[in-house]
């Protein structure tokens, strides 16, 4: 890990802006419309709140997006870092070391985000965590990336979809019948329940689960695939947007019918839930590219850059600072002045305009975390 002053990688302004709208969601701005919603009893905003919270288990709300979208932008991202650095005469193994340890470090922050700086019991650290899994899908998608050809990427994302959907369907922890996917009977959790030390985030159960690990592996393959059209493809830039969005529903339509079997589930990152997250990633990044990089339009996305430039760095923050002191020290009178029921909201707004006015000093001296 490093903090850089330079940025010499080749970057779609596209991805960045695109990054920090996934990462605007969970900095705060989901606490925006849950108070929309408290203050107004509106079912539009009851709507909109209920999109940025997760299912209980089956289902798929906005807010599953957020996390596989962070992952299928780091695919895209691929051959525009590490393409370029194979081009540029970096050695495989060279950058095998440099995913590998990429990886690593964030299986680390991911452990330090979960669990703090602080001793603990085995027993009582999650070592799944968030970036751990960004981490390793990272990893070995950018393995198979660096050692197969476009086709066998292809023929890889298929394999780890099905493979996964076969291993979940034709086996279930002890006591359930073979394909049960409830969250005590699905053979995912049983093989977590297994092999991962520590605890689980729900006990029988972890979200970022060691096994599910597998179908994610995909989503960034997915993403790396996305890259390799964008940055060779032959098309004009106006029509690989277009044919992203085909793509995009298409991939949603097929989620969809594979959920007859195999349901959505961001718990599970099953198979039909890679799909579905892929299309809408795909559909978004066509309006993000053909909006900023075609047509030109980048004023409107600076917001969103400003944040997606250092993405690690408030998502970790959290641990260091204490953002709901800073807010409440600078502009609690503000939410004084505004009295109830409103001020929970301005307060809301005013907590994430802190942690982005942060963010656009640190743009601003050119300091980004790496990773």
């Amino acid at each position: 890990m490093a903090i850089t002053t330079t940025n010499t990688s080749e970057r779609l302004f596209s991805l960045d802006a695109l990054r920090g709208f996934d990462m605007f969601w969970i900095m705060g701005a989901e606490e925006i419309f849950h108070a929309l919603f408290k203050v107004t009893g509106s079912p539009f905003w009851g709507t909109m709140a209920e999109e940025l919270t997760h299912p209980a288990w089956n289902g798929f709300h906005f807010y599953d997006l957020i996390f596989p979208l962070f992952l299928f932008i780091a695919g895209v991202a691929t051959p525009y870092s590490v393409g370029k650095q194979l081009e540029n005469g970096a050695s495989k193994k060279q950058l095998v070391w440099r995913v590998v340890k990429r990886g690593l470090i964030l299986v680390l922050l991911g452990l330090i985000a979960n669990n703090g700086l602080q001793l603990r019991p085995l027993a009582e650290i999650r070592f799944g965590s968030v970036l751990g899994r960004i981490g390793l899908a990272y990893m070995f998608a950018n393995i198979i990336y660096l050692y197969t050809k476009q086709t066998a990427q292809i023929i890889w994302f298929c394999g780890l979809l099905i493979g996964y959907w076969l291993l979940l369907k034709f086996n279930s922890a002890p006591g359930f019948p073979k394909g049960d996917l409830t969250m005590e009977g699905n053979f995912a959790s049983y093989i977590d329940r297994l092999i991962l030390p520590g605890k689980l985030y729900l006990g029988i159960h972890d979200p970022e689960g060691l096994t599910s690990t597998i179908p994610a592996i995909g989503t960034g393959l997915l993403g790396i695939l996305t890259g390799n059209f964008l940055k060779k493809g032959k098309l004009t830039p106006t029509r690989k947007s277009l044919w992203m969005a085909v793509a995009g529903i298409i991939f949603i339509a097929l989620a969809h019918l594979w959920d007859l079997d195999f349901p959505i589930n961001k718990n599970l990152w099953s198979s039909s839930f890679v799909l579905n997250v892929g299309g809408y990633s795909l559909i978004l990044l066509s309006i993000f590219y053909y909006i900023i990089d075609v047509l030109g339009y980048k004023k409107w996305a600076f917001f969103f850059k400003v944040i997606g430039m250092n993405s690690i760095l408030i998502y970790m923050s959290g641990k260091f600072i204490d953002w709901s002191y800073t807010t409440n020290g600078l502009f609690k009178w503000f939410g004084q002045w505004v009295g109830d029921p409103y001020n929970i909201v301005v307060m809301a707004i005013c907590y994430v305009m802190v942690k982005w006015a942060f963010l656009y000093f640190m743009y601003r001296k050119k300091v980004f975390l790496r990773v």
